[in-house]
């Protein structure tokens, strides 16, 4: 049996709905149950949503009650006056990009119809139903937890997988090793598209803050991992080892060390421009199949150039929770990455 978990939404919802209605009650309003609805349609996961929960919802209803008194005085408080309504109705909550607010909306509107008479108290008593049940749901969607460390375990297990891709590639340079299923490809796909979407909530829970170093960071994982999945290939099927093949082995060896979420590509670009001048001075291939190998090693160089230049433009994460950053090897440097940055 699948594990019942209450989440923050559900007790907002909960706590929220009890809130409205209680107040609603207190001041004698009439429909005061319809406070809770009214703040159970607002309650959405991110505080953007909800603000833009309650726009449209505002936005409907007011029109609503407008068109109520339009139809309903001049037509009449009947069943098919308040479907010929809603056939105009729902038209002009599209047309002004509003339908969300339709269902809330409604409410008031069966209100207004069931009360058959349209007076200032009833428009009193409807829209401080609104303000209570808009405001308390705007109210308690304020708070939103705090998900950094989440973001934070996603990382360190992305770079963590990294890392073992990169010893992977190793094994097979150093003595050709072709054990490996590549399983860590497919988590780390999944792990990217998990992080990046709880990174994006974050973005939705700032109000003022239009991107997030989180969700770069994973964007930038993923287009890496998209030129490691295309350069694996090239690497893993060599016809033979050679001996330029060590060079590559010690650099990615070194790589696998130091993944990490601070930025020190122009550092290891370098590195790779070392290793291609030691290319250089090895002797050139004498058969047809070492040189097939050659040139896919150098391919694999000029493709992790690739993945390196990515990320020379990040600015880098210091994660606030030291005990999360040292589950990784080589991350106890992770707090002064700025001042004295030591890894990829």
């Amino acid at each position: 049996m699948k594990r019942y978990h209450i989440g923050y939404r559900i007790l907002k919802t909960g706590l929220g709905a009890g809130l409205s209605i209680g107040i609603a009650q207190y001041f004698h309003l009439d429909f005061f149950s319809s406070a809770g609805i009214l703040t159970i349609l607002c309650i959405q996961p991110t505080k953007r949503k909800s603000i833009h929960a309650v726009y449209t919802r505002v936005m409907a209803t007011l029109i609503g009650i407008v068109m109520s008194l339009i139809f309903f005085e001049l037509l009449g408080y009947h069943p098919w006056i308040l479907g010929l309504m809603i056939l105009f109705f729902l038209p002009i909550l599209v047309m002004i990009k509003v339908t969300p607010g339709f269902v809330s909306s409604v409410v008031i509107i069966l209100h207004i119809f069931s009360t058959a008479n349209f007076t200032w108290g009833l428009l009193v008593n409807e829209l401080s139903l609104m303000l209570i049940g808009f405001g308390t749901a705007l109210a308690v969607n304020m708070y939103m937890p705090d998900i950094q460390h989440k973001l934070d375990d996603y990382r360190l297990q992305i770079e963590k997988l990294y890392s073992s891709i990169f010893k992977e590639i190793t094994k097979y340079l150093r003595n050709g090793d072709t054990s490996w299923d590549g399983k860590e490809l497919v988590e780390a796909t999944s792990m990217i598209n998990k992080a990046k979407a709880l990174a994006y909530q974050d973005v939705e829970n700032h109000l003022t803050r239009h991107e997030n170093l989180y969700y770069q960071y994973f964007d930038i994982r993923e287009r890496q991992l998209e030129i490691i999945e295309r350069v694996l290939p090239k690497i893993t099927n060599l016809p033979v080892i050679v001996e330029q093949a060590e060079l590559v082995a010690d650099f990615m060896e070194e790589l696998s060390e130091n993944v990490h979420s601070g930025n020190t590509a122009k550092k290891y670009r370098s590195k790779l421009d070392d290793v291609k001048g030691d290319f250089a001075k090895l002797p050139l291939p004498t058969t047809h199949e070492k040189f097939l190998a050659m040139a896919s090693l150098y391919q694999f160089i000029e493709e992790m150039d690739r993945y390196l230049a990515i990320k020379q433009d990040f600015k880098g994460i210091t994660p606030s929770n030291r005990r999360l950053a040292k589950k990784s090897k080589g991350e106890k440097q992770e707090d002064t990455q700025k001042s004295s940055p030591t890894n990829e």
